[in-house]
């Protein structure tokens, strides 16, 4: 049975709100590039691995950067499979530096961009302690807001800075899509991140971006209700308070909801699977030896041979005023 939205959209608007040319084009690609081994068995075969495999969220394993982002799915994909491989870390208390979390993104995607790390991390913590320690829940959920919002938190600091300039919002230059090339920011003085912004002039601004443009951001409503709490605030306060709004988090449907996130029953059963598998760990498959060693993520083997397009996205870093808290993990 076809969802309401899927009736409501002329068959060439729903291909391209479902990205569907991205993911064709990409199982061409990646056709030709394993023609030989996919002859064994056949294309019909290989398309419907293919795309079973966009479905279940695992196609954007040890992918290029190009490819992970391109997509609203891709994003949540991404989010999704870094939390299941990496909890481990906050099950076992663990604090990380910011330069260690980009390991492990690397680990996931070779040629993950540092700077897009940086700006996770500097949402947590103050701008000239980049070499703090922090929980895998105050990381993950400010990598979320940061990564799956990009390009509306690039438009969002231009008007940020415009205002504080005394400049028309308006006449801000912002991207499109969620392939394009990411906007540099406008460093952020001292002076703005102390003085801040009128809350309600800020929303407005805020309020005509979602509807100019169709790329991602987070609901409007829920935008409105981070703004209402406060008379002013700071362009980093309000990246804390969207990483930390849990209505944002529901709405991107990426990750669980943070009491949740350590708890993952699906993985834990997997693990213990093929644990026992293992010579000399038949007795050791336990849900507590099922968390493996600090540092050491599990690494699940991809389908195919990742293709390496030349296309990468650049990123600056900013600051942010907020400590982590070692309490939430």
């Amino acid at each position: 049975m076809l969802s309401p939205e899927r009736l409501a959209l002329p068959d060439y608007e729903y291909l391209a709100q479902r990205h569907v040319l991205t993911y064709m084009e990409d199982a061409v690609c990646q056709l030709l590039e394993n023609r030989e081994d996919i002859s064994q068995y056949g294309i019909a075969r290989f398309f419907t691995e293919y795309f079973t495999s966009v479905c279940q969220g695992t196609h954007i394993l040890f992918r290029e950067f190009s490819f992970i982002q391109a997509t609203p799915h891709n994003r949540a994909s991404f989010l999704r499979a870094f939390w299941r491989c990496f909890r481990t870390v906050g099950k076992n208390g663990d604090l990380l530096t910011m330069k260690e979390y980009h390991c492990l993104l690397q680990l996931l995607c070779p040629d993950f961009p540092l700077e897009l790390t940086q700006k996770a991390a500097r949402i947590v913590l103050m701008d000239d302690a980049m070499d703090c320690l922090m929980s895998f829940s105050d990381f993950l959920f400010a990598f979320q807001i940061q990564f799956y919002y990009s390009e509306f938190l690039d438009s969002v600091a231009a008007i940020y800075q415009d205002l504080l300039s005394g400049k028309n919002p308006n006449t801000v230059i912002v991207p499109t899509s969620f392939s394009g090339q990411h906007r540099q920011r406008p460093a952020l003085g001292e002076a703005g991140m102390l003085e801040g912004v009128e809350a309600s002039l800020f929303y407005q601004c805020l309020e005509n971006l979602c509807d100019r443009h169709k790329y991602s951001c987070p609901p409007p409503a829920l935008v409105k209700e981070v703004l209402s709490n406060v008379q002013r605030l700071t362009f980093y306060g309000f990246l804390v308070a969207l990483s930390k709004h849990h209505g944002i988090n529901q709405a991107l449907g990426a990750l669980p909801d943070k009491g949740d996130l350590m708890h993952d029953p699906a993985m834990d059963e997997e693990l213990e699977r093929l644990l026992v598998q293992v010579p000399g760990l038949v007795n050791s498959a336990t849900p507590e030896a099922s968390c493996l060693p600090s540092r050491i993520p599990p690494r699940v083997g991809s389908p195919w041979r990742p293709l390496h397009h030349s296309r990468k996205v650049d990123a600056e870093s900013d600051g942010s005023t907020e400590e982590t808290d070692e309490s939430e993990t």
